[in-house]
């Protein structure tokens, strides 16, 4: 024997079952679901999914990063916890619609013509009335118009008289048919699409994830799912002119490759870009090498435009660099000769330098290659305020924040302008610290004036810093390297001096001359580091560049003489410079600079780039010589049951919210009672009874009431 609870049929003797069904299929228990997966959606939706678990560590500090991994708030959507919220609500939902769906089909059938006359005048709409109709004639009547009006009516003859039951929007119920099936068909084509589906593969054929690195290939196959896996999504990395087969699927701890039935060939990548530098447009050229049949077929896949083959959806996801070549030329901050350095993007090479430790060996990682660059470059056009300041206006302590700082400065009015190809790598020591560095091809105009980029960041998460290097009449960085290099050159220093002092000099004064000198030496040598310039308690750190000149005149000079003295050693250093930037010059067989506005401008930034370039991390430059672009597509490649099932759940959907809310289901009684039973055709009066009911009460159906109402009641009407 069983009972029924509230439709759903349980043996008598489980009562735990019963209240369990009970609770499972109740609304409260429903909501409670969707309120809790509203939540985790709202989780997954703050907090970025799937990233790098540092990146966690860096934005909410360790404690919180184990407990986001922990719960798996980082994989919100693929987590147990999840996944099993969205089968209960499966479970619930249809139990929900197991115990409604034989009310409504009883109901279905049902017009409820047994209901009692008396009955109708408690309801809310209600009519009353006597009309000079014959019995016969105001059934016709009575009939005619609700069939008129889209009534379905049924009539019953009683001894006093005839009950006729109508319905109108009987497809209210089918709504909440529709509806409820919608959120079970959506959860469980999620369920197909997610990675519940693909544990379950690696579970009954032995998979596990792999954690290692190196080439696709070489992964063993413990870690690769078949080519008739039912259910996946994984990520295809295919550079120009080369094919590729295997999708890695991101999982917990590691990734899960999954073989295609087809190669992807990438013939053509395509990338346009608004004035902001934002894509406008990628798209791959591909053809579909079929494993099965050999044939050949050609797609164009743009975003939100997909190709399909055997099943499996191939969308375009984004791009990288697909290992282009390119040649760095190695510019050595002190002495050495420079050597190009050719890589690809994804390599690396060795690096071996001489430090104050000996021989040091180091790593040069090429990391990404951007050939367009769209940078805001609004600012002061030259000027004494911006490129042609005066060196005594920088603060060295903070040159390195200052011009190792933001290539540019954001205002208020932008500048959009693609400053050139940028190459960007790191530097790894012997102990694996890495500072990573990012160098452009051409120089930038920034305030007016030419310059070279050179940025550096300690770590992923800091800005770049930019060393600014000014840029020669040429528009190359050949004449501040060689200035660069004179000025760690004791020999070359010295004659620049003695030329310094040849034109400053009184000729008839040779004691003033000789005290010049030595004064330009002294100067010189402390902007180079040769010269003892260090304040008390440094514990004989080396010093260069203006901080070195600031340290002498603090630990030397009376600081009621600073200001006259530093003006003197500024003139002393700018003059001497100019002199050594044309001894350089006339060793390369080129023109001496004559004083003018550009000369002076590449002057004020050489002084500040040389004072800075003594900050910098590493002892050479690497800058973008020469490179040969390949680009590469990433397609996300899926095979997705569930979405079929998702898009018949989103119409179901959608066609029952509209009948629940528009459809609404009435049911109207009309009672007719001869009022003088034996009274004569010709003189026979008939008493009529309406009543209404609704599923919702509302204007327009107390109006519909009324009207039809004075319809039936046409002589109460009059």
């Amino acid at each position: 024997m069983a009972v029924t609870t509230s439709g759903v049929e349980v043996p008598v003797g489980s009562r735990t079952l019963r209240d369990t069904v009970e609770l499972l299929s109740s609304m409260r228990f429903s909501i409670s679901l969707l309120s809790i997966i509203c939540i985790a959606s709202v989780i997954g939706t703050v907090v970025k999914q799937n990233e790098p678990a540092i990146n966690y560590v860096n934005q909410f500090g360790p404690f919180w990063a184990d407990v986001f991994s922990a719960m798996r708030l980082h994989t919100v959507y693929s987590a147990p916890w999840f996944l099993l919220i969205l089968a209960f609500l499966v479970l619930s939902t249809s139990l929900c619609i197991a115990r409604n769906l034989p009310k409504i089909i009883a109901d279905w059938t049902q017009y409820k013509e047994d209901i009692r006359e008396k009955s109708l005048v408690a309801f809310a709409h209600k009519g009353q009335a006597a009309v000079a109709e014959a019995p016969a004639d105001a059934l016709a009547r009575v009939s005619g118009l609700l069939v008129a009006q889209g009534w379905h009516a049924k009539v019953q003859t009683r001894d006093s008289g005839v009950m006729i039951a109508a319905r109108k929007g009987r497809p209210n119920k089918i709504g909440y048919l529709a509806a409820h099936s919608a959120i079970v068909l959506v959860c469980i084509g999620g369920l197909l699409d997610g990675d519940l589906m693909v544990r379950a593969q690696m579970a009954i054929f032995g998979k596990s994830v792999f954690a290692g690195g190196g080439l696709i290939p070489d992964v063993p196959e413990q870690h690769r799912l078949a080519a008739t896996n039912p259910t996946f999504r994984g990520n295809l990395f295919v550079p120009e002119g080369l094919k590729a087969s295997t999708a890695v699927l991101t999982m917990p701890g590691g990734v899960v490759l999954q073989d295609l039935p087809f190669d992807v060939e990438l013939k053509r990548f395509i990338v346009e870009y608004y004035p902001t530098g934002m894509p406008r447009l990628f798209a791959s050229e591909i053809v579909v090498h079929d494993h099965e049949s050999g044939h050949k077929i050609e797609h164009r896949v743009e975003v939100n435009k997909p190709a399909y083959h055997r099943g499996v959806a191939i969308y375009q996801s984004s791009f990288d660099d697909g290992g282009s070549s390119v040649t760095l030329r190695a510019l050595p901050l002190g002495p050495g000769q420079g050597f190009d350095v050719q890589g690809q993007i994804g390599g690396s090479t060795q690096l071996v330098s001489t430090g104050p430790k000996g021989e040091e060996k180091s790593t040069l990682e090429f990391a990404t290659l951007r050939v367009i660059n769209v940078e805001n470059m609004s600012g002061p056009a030259g000027g004494a305020d911006s490129a042609g300041a005066d060196v005594r206006s920088v603060d060295l302590v903070h040159s390195l924040d200052q011009r190792l700082g933001a290539g540019d400065k954001t205002v208020t009015k932008r500048d959009l302008t693609n400053i050139g190809p940028s190459i960007t790598y790191r530097i790894r020591d012997a102990a694996g610290q890495a500072r990573e560095f990012q160098n452009f091809m051409s120089p930038v105009m920034l305030e007016g004036a030419a310059v070279f980029l050179f940025g550096m960041r300690e770590s992923p998460q800091d800005e770049f810093r930019y060393l600014r290097v000014p840029a020669d009449e040429q528009g190359q960085i050949d004449g501040w390297m060689r200035l660069r290099q004179a000025l760690d050159d004791p020999a070359q220093r010295d004659r620049a001096a003695r030329r310094y002092v040849a034109l400053a000099a009184p000729a008839d004064r040779p004691e003033v001359a000789e005290q010049l000198l030595g004064t330009t030496r002294r100067v010189l040598g402390l902007f180079a580091g040769t010269e003892p310039g260090k304040l008390p308690g440094t514990q004989g750190a080396k010093v260069n560049g203006l901080q070195a000149l600031a340290d002498f005149l603090e630990a030397t000079v009376p600081e009621a003489d600073r200001m006259r003295v530093s003006e003197v050693m500024l003139r002393i250093l700018n003059g001497s410079l100019f002199e050594l930037v044309n001894l350089t010059r006339e060793q390369a067989g080129l023109a001496a600079l004559k004083p003018s506005p550009e000369a002076e401008r590449f002057m004020t930034l050489a002084v500040t780039s040389l004072a800075d370039s003594y900050f910098y991390p590493a002892p050479m430059i690497f800058q973008l010589k020469d490179f040969k672009q390949v680009q590469a597509s990433v397609f996300q490649v899926a095979r997705a049951p569930g979405q079929t099932l998702v898009y018949l759940g989103c119409a179901l959907l959608i066609l029952g919210v509209f009948m629940m809310l528009y459809v609404r289901d009435r049911r109207l009684w009309v009672w007719l009672q001869p009022e003088t039973p034996d009274a004569a055709p010709d003189t026979a009066r008939t008493r009529i009874t309406t009543a209404l009911s609704s599923t919702r009460r509302t204007l327009d159906g107390d109006r519909e009431f009324e009207r039809l109402k004075k319809a039936l009641l046409k002589e109460s009407a009059a």
